[in-house]
């Protein structure tokens, strides 16, 4: 199984956690390969570090909606080097956030539109975080065309309409512990829903620890508790699911661990 959108560097670790030790267990508990996720220039940086010290792990650098207030010419320049690197197989985590509005929304749309230039201009998928803006989320991607370069929408927490528009613009959807929430039947719903051939799983680790960590600090080895549950929503076989996601990944962003 490959967890396809984790934060393990820096200030996102949790007290008590360290990388090595984070994908040792992963590891242990059958977690194949990584994709480290940047949510500003350092932690790209940092992402793409890692990346390159570990096989198993591709980054996928860009920021965050949060972060969009911080963007610069020289952010998107750093960027654009960055991702000609081989190990950068995404661009984002970037989006729109208008449920906490840490940055105006005029610019977190404009930031959002320059990544999607940039994973176009790289060929690389987007990573694509949307909270409480469903229908600007797919206004400003088929604005800016995107499903040339296609990408995921990351830990899926909308509705089956978006997630018809997502898979119109060639999207894959991906789902973290909230799909083991109880009250996440909506979710659920859509999970059973989606084609096989254009579904993932992620932890968001170290975030949305899925039941029955619900309470700890995410890890990339939980991602095991979302695949068997989205297995028995579909009626597969755990290791089915695995085999499918993994596959998924691959041909989404041309990578997988045996590759």
């Amino acid at each position: 199984m490959v967890d396809a959108h984790c934060h393990l560097t820096g200030s996102y670790l949790a007290e008590g956690q360290d990388t090595e030790s984070l994908l040792a267990r992963a590891k242990e508990a059958g977690v194949s390969g990584f994709i480290a996720v940047g949510t500003d220039l350092e932690d790209s940086r940092s992402v793409l570090a890692l990346a390159g010290k570990h096989g198993e792990v591709r980054a996928s650098l860009g920021v965050h909606p949060h972060e969009a207030q911080h963007w610069t010419e020289d952010t998107g320049s750093a960027l654009d080097a960055m991702l000609a690197d081989p190990k950068a197989r995404f661009v984002g985590e970037t989006g729109l956030d208008f449920h906490y509005d840490h940055s105006p929304r005029d610019i977190q749309e404009e930031v959002f539109r320059a990544q999607i230039r940039l994973a176009k201009k790289h060929g690389k998928p987007l990573m694509i975080h949307t909270r409480s803006a469903p229908g600007d989320t797919l206004r400003v991607l088929r604005e800016e065309g995107a499903e040339a370069c296609g990408g995921m929408i990351h830990c899926f927490s909308e509705d089956k309409a978006f997630a018809e528009g997502a898979l119109d613009l060639g999207f894959y959807l991906s789902f973290s512990g909230i799909l083991t929430f109880k009250t996440a039947e909506a979710i659920r719903e859509v999970a059973s829903w989606a084609p096989e051939d254009r579904i993932l799983v992620e932890t968001d680790a170290p975030f949305l620890a899925p039941v029955p960590m619900r309470g700890k600090a995410n890890e990339p080895g939980f991602v095991r508790f979302t695949g068997e549950r989205m297995a028995e929503l579909r009626g597969l076989a755990p290791a089915r699911l695995a085999e499918l996601t993994t596959r998924n990944l691959e041909a989404l962003c041309g990578w997988s661990p045996s590759s």
